[in-house]
């Protein structure tokens, strides 16, 4: 599976976005664990990348990608000429067949959705009420179905959400993290499981604290706690 992550990384690397490597692996192993005929929804795929890294493990197990995007116009999304890279970087990977795109709001879309999910894959709009409302989608998760968060510990509305809904709910089990994608599983914590959660807050203080760092132009000072980057923590 590992060379078919490498054929994959080679297609998604190219693509405008901010996911890491090791984050990518982290997607491909979770589609590679699904069976024939599941299905994996994306809520959030912007240009592609993570959504060509899912597609191609789904392919490998005969599994199905949703991608749902509202592709939303204005300077940050980029609206129709996204989607347009979007189905563009998808024909280049040669996935259209794996990919069924939705180009809907995810929380508009969630309360008619009636399908069965098997990898619920959350990268979406990162204010708290937004992420929260995505994370309902795990009522068509299938028992013991995995979701993967991107920004998970990087970006506040996220990590509040997380804190919430995972470390005083009774619904997800944290699991692990490739820097802030973090990965959970639809069934009830242990007390274990929560402290796990609880020690992933100080990563998180020092992603903002990073972020203040950039926005006040001291980069500098950022390189002194590991960030050698002049884009956020992701």
């Amino acid at each position: 599976m590992t060379d078919g992550f490498a054929e994959a990384w080679s297609h998604a690397e190219p693509v405008k976005g901010w996911m890491t490597r090791d984050q990518g692996l982290a997607l491909w192993n979770a589609a590679c664990r699904l069976d024939k005929g599941d299905l994996v929804v994306e809520i959030g795929s912007h240009q592609g990348r993570s959504t060509i890294v899912l597609a191609m493990a789904a392919r490998t197990v005969g599994a199905v990608v949703v991608a749902v995007d509202p592709f939303v116009d204005g300077r940050l999304f980029g609206g129709s000429p996204t989607r347009q890279r979007f189905e563009a970087n998808m024909r280049s990977a040669g996935v259209e067949d794996v990919v069924e795109l939705v180009a809907e709001y995810s929380t508009k879309l969630r309360p008619h959705w009636d399908r069965p999910i098997h990898l619920l894959y959350i990268d979406g709009k990162h204010d708290y009420w937004t992420y929260t409302d995505d994370l309902r989608w795990s009522t068509n998760l299938i028992d013991g179905g995995e979701i993967l968060v991107h920004d998970c510990f990087s970006s506040i509305g996220v990590t509040l959400g997380t804190i919430a809904k995972v470390l005083f709910g009774r619904r997800y089990t944290y699991l692990d993290r490739a820097t802030s994608m973090a990965r959970f599983r639809l069934t009830p914590p242990s007390t274990k499981d929560r402290l796990r959660v609880l020690a992933q807050l100080p990563w998180f203080l020092r992603n903002v604290g990073i972020k203040i760092l950039l926005r006040l132009r001291l980069a500098p000072v950022a390189k002194i706690f590991g960030h050698d980057s002049p884009y956020d923590p992701y």
